[in-house]
């Protein structure tokens, strides 16, 4: 433990005597920090922190320094919601609506274009450093979709139970049935299995990334060039682990050690951020994938909704996002207006001059006005609620409007429902009280839920979805 205190000592004297960093180049950096099942419920700023046993005073203060958004919203699950954050596209489009369950070749096609590949176009350096679940055989690795370097694990965090298990060995049961591995590679080469992630590494592997992420934006900063660091952290996914440096640092438990980890990790790259002298310059982001865990013995929270991922409830769906950017981004502003994970991507391309692709359906919105403050409200109304590759409803305005509905995300039926359900999520945040009679006076919601339904059923005809499972090398149809 002393020695790690001592490299962290270390590491922040040698940032601290890092040479001044470049002049602006007009092309501002972006640090995407993306969480694994971290609830909208966990940050003391979201209404959790020491209510979950750990307080969070640098996710806090980042907030201050930026805007802060209540409405959120991602997909449903893991690989949905990276590929719907990579693409700028419902996640059903490319192929990756659900979970990889059913195929062992699952990710993104080669033909998709990620934010990564149009920064890159740009002469951005990118990196992503963390969990990619957005495919694990050749060609479908981080380095084949836009970036220069990877350092990470190429699935699950649960995959670390593996190793210890001798029937799975990727023999005697199946080939995809074996130890997960931390990789390593850089664009143009195959990537690298570094060592077995077992449990060990499990605790370990958050505090190497935050390492690494910080190492990235000093030498790109010493280079002159802008840089896309995208590090998608593996906590507090299950097994919930803390590294040794903060293992019992609570008194409240391994979540809320994870919980205090998080924040300290975040507060690490806000400050190389600065040292580096790219504050002013510098995009930050900090978001999650999808909604709270869900498995004991470290459950969640999602705040004021109901629901964990793998649901379609608004505590699957609405996530914390906080966004930096001095200067630009109004500091301490917080906002109740819509915006998609799917629009990060055309935002992101607004403000640093990159190319959203115009030969096939984007189903994110450019959100820079809003977000800059030059607009009161976003650019989106609502999106179609899908769980897996199934439609369960629409969310417009505060409203929703679901068709189907599953209370967990794990051992419960789905239920259906001929007449579909509305919620006022304002006077019914938890989605409890479908037979309101208030509801019935409001009926009229169905039109403008059912006209964003339709706009999104007929683009699906007009470009029919990669099919899950689809091999390398795909082209559209039309």
């Amino acid at each position: 433990m002393k020695m790690r205190m001592s490299m962290g000592w270390l590491l922040a004297a040698l940032l601290c005597t890092a040479p001044p960093a470049q002049a602006a180049t007009g092309q501002p950096n972006i640090v995407l920090v993306l969480m694994d099942n971290l609830g909208y419920g966990e940050p003391g700023v979201y209404g959790g922190g020491i209510t979950r046993g750990a307080a969070t005073p640098r996710i806090d203060a980042l907030a201050q320094q930026g805007t802060r958004l209540t409405n959120f919203n991602v997909e449903a699950q893991c690989t949905p919601s990276r590929a719907a954050l990579m693409t700028g596209r419902y996640a059903v489009r490319t192929g990756n609506g659900s979970v990889p369950l059913d195929t062992p070749l699952y990710g993104l096609t080669q033909w998709e274009v990620t934010i990564a590949e149009a920064l890159s176009a740009k002469g951005y350096a990118t990196a992503a450093y963390g969990k990619w679940h957005l495919g694990h055989t050749e060609g479908r690795f981080p380095t084949d979709q836009g970036f220069d370097e990877w350092y990470g694990i190429p699935n699950s965090s649960d995959e670390s139970y593996w190793s210890g298990n001798p029937l799975v060995d990727g023999k005697a049961v199946h080939p995809y049935a074996r130890p997960e591995y931390l990789m390593e590679g850089r664009k143009g080469a195959d990537p690298k299995q570094v060592k077995v992630y077992d449990l060990e590494q499990r605790a370990l592997i958050d505090g190497e990334l935050t390492r690494r992420g910080i190492d990235f934006m000093r030498r790109q900063s010493q280079a002159g060039k802008p840089f896309f660091l995208y590090l998608p952290l593996t906590q507090p996914h299950y097994p919930t682990l803390p590294g040794p440096e903060f293992k019992g640092k609570t008194g409240n438990g391994d979540f809320a050690d994870v919980l205090a980890q998080t924040d300290a990790y975040v507060g690490r790259l806000i400050d190389a951020v600065d040292q580096i002298g790219q504050r002013d310059n510098t995009i930050f982001i900090f978001t999650s994938d999808n909604g709270p865990e869900m498995f004991l013995p470290n459950i969640g929270s999602s705040g004021p909704w109901r629901g964990t991922y793998f649901t379609g409830l608004e505590g699957s769906l609405r996530v914390p996002f906080i966004l930096r950017w001095p200067g630009k981004v109004p500091a301490g502003t917080v906002s109740n207006e819509i915006v998609h994970e799917m629009d990060v991507f055309p935002t992101l391309a607004r403000w640093t001059g990159a190319e959203v692709p115009k030969d096939r359906v984007i189903d994110g919105v450019d959100q820079g006005d809003f977000l800059l403050g030059k607009a009161q409200k976003s650019g989106r109304e609502g999106f179609v609620v899908y769980v897996g590759n199934e439609i369960y409803g629409i969310k417009w305005r505060n409203w929703k409007m679901m068709s189907k509905e599953v209370g967990t995300g794990y051992g419960e039926p789905v239920r259906s429902y001929g007449v579909p359900l509305f919620y006022n999520l304002l006077t019914d945040p938890k989605e409890e009280h479908a037979a309101d009679p208030r509801v019935l006076e409001n009926f009229w919601v169905r039109f403008p839920a059912v006209q964003v339904l339709t706009e999104h059923m007929k683009s699906l005809k007009q470009e029919p979805p990669v099919r899950p499972g689809t091999p390398d090398p795909y082209r559209p149809a039309q």
